[in-house]
């Protein structure tokens, strides 16, 4: 992996809003539209606020979580409804929602109907991942229930993942679609966090699940 220290959280929030949005830029000149997967969570909001604002051709830009838990846009815990709000805003509201939630009682009931709608924007052009402090990226936590099939070469692109650490049930793209990923970019900050992803480096991908997406990524931390 590819380590990137920045002096502080406001430096490193404005260069990765800057470095995503020019491969973004990038991947649309290339092939005419790009995909930009995002997580959920409190952490990239500010990267979220400054991207929402840059001057992009955001109509051909689809967004896409990483995992959604399986709650409607309704629950404050809607990582959909973080990404509408953060995101999706300004500039960058023209851009297409790919959705990963759907109303039914449980993720099984839509998953093949959710990876139909995913398949036309694979693969991701850009990749924005976090990380736990258990190590686990997107809803693939170590001692999930179907942790071993979101890991395989041939998973599909989508999963349900039950874990105790998830809450919820979830949703979430396998670490296939993950891999296959231009460009993959991992954000964490503290201390905690920083010594987990090294120690993730030497771990079996099991106990560290963060692990499948390393070999190509570029992580930025802050303390």
């Amino acid at each position: 992996m590819n380590f990137l220290t920045y002096p502080d959280r406001d430096l490193l929030m404005m260069g990765l809003a800057d470095k995503i949005a020019t491969q973004l830029r990038s991947a649309i000149r290339t092939d005419g539209r790009a995909t930009f997967s995002v997580p959920g969570g409190s952490t990239p909001g500010p990267v979220f606020d400054a991207l929402s604002d840059i001057d992009l051709e955001w109509d051909k830009v689809a967004v896409l979580l990483n995992d959604e838990r399986w709650v409607d846009e309704g629950s404050e815990r809607s990582n959909t409804r973080l990404i509408r709000e953060r995101l999706l805003t300004g500039r960058a509201a023209a851009a297409t929602l790919v959705p990963l939630y759907a109303d039914a009682p449980q993720p099984e009931d839509k998953m093949d109907a959710l990876a139909e709608g995913i398949a036309p924007h694979l693969p991701i052009s850009v990749l924005l991942l976090g990380m736990g402090g258990d190590m686990h990226t997107a809803s693939l936590f170590p001692g999930a229930d179907r942790l071993e099939e979101a890991l395989s070469d041939d998973a599909p692109i989508l999963l349900p993942m039950r874990a105790e650490a998830a809450g919820e049930p979830r949703i979430t793209l396998s670490a296939r679609v993950l891999r296959d990923a231009m460009q993959t970019h991992i954000l964490i900050t503290g201390a905690e966090k920083r010594a987990a992803i090294e120690a993730a480096d030497s771990l079996p991908v099991a106990q560290a699940p963060v692990r499948a997406v390393l070999k190509n990524a570029t992580v930025h931390w802050a303390e």
